[in-house]
C-alpha cells in the first residue's frame, strides 16, 4: 500500500499482518472533543515500537537504533473517548537501510480513522549514520510484507 493507494480506498484491518491494541486516552482529545491529529502519530509510533523493540523478534541489532524519517498521515474519520483502537501494520518496502510501513488506526467498530506510510532507517548508534539491514532483520520482517510489496 502506498500513500496514493491509501487514498483510493480506506484500508481494512484485515489488510495488515501485525496488530496492536490500545486505548483512546482522555488526554488524546482536542477542544473539539475528538482525537487530536498528533495522537494519531503517537498511535502509529506505539505500534511500530511494540513490533521493533519486542526482544523476541530480533529487530534491534546490537549497536543500532531506528529513526523515523517520514510519516505521511491521511485522516479519515473521527475517534472519540472513551474507546479502544487497533493499529494495523505491514511492510511495503525493504530498502538497503530502511523499512517502509503501511499502517492504519481502526475504531472498535472497524472504521479506519487514519492511515499512514512511515519510513524508518536503521542507524549506527555511535556514528548516527544509516547502516544496512542485516539479513536476519530482513528475514524477520518478511512475514509483514504486504501483497503489493512482494
Amino acid at each position: 500500500m502506498t500513500a496514493a493507494s491509501s487514498r483510493e480506498r480506506p484500508p481494512r484491518l484485515d489488510d495488515f499482518p501485525y496488530r496492536h491494541a490500545d486505548n483512546i486516552r482522555f488526554a488524546d482529545l482536542d477542544p473539539n472533543q475528538h482525537v487530536n491529529n498528533t495522537a494519531h502519530a503517537i498511535y502509529f509510533e506505539t505500534a511500530r515500537v511494540s513490533l521493533i523493540r519486542d526482544p523476541a523478534r530480533g529487530l534491534m541489532p546490537p549497536g543500532t537504533s531506528w529513526v523515523l524519517v517520514r510519516l505521511d498521515i491521511d485522516f479519515r474519520a473521527e475517534l472519540h473517548w472513551p474507546g479502544r483502537i487497533e493499529i494495523g501494520l505491514g511492510v511495503t518496502r525493504l530498502g538497503r537501510t530502511s523499512v517502509t510501513f503501511a499502517q492504519g488506526v481502526f475504531s472498535a467498530e472497524g472504521v479506519c480513522a487514519a492511515s499512514a506510510v512511515a519510513t524508518t532507517v536503521l542507524v549506527d548508534r555511535t556514528s548516527r549514520k544509516p547502516t544496512p539491514l542485516p539479513k536476519a532483520v530482513i528475514d524477520d520482517l518478511s512475514w509483514l510484507l504486504l501483497p503489493a510489496a512482494q
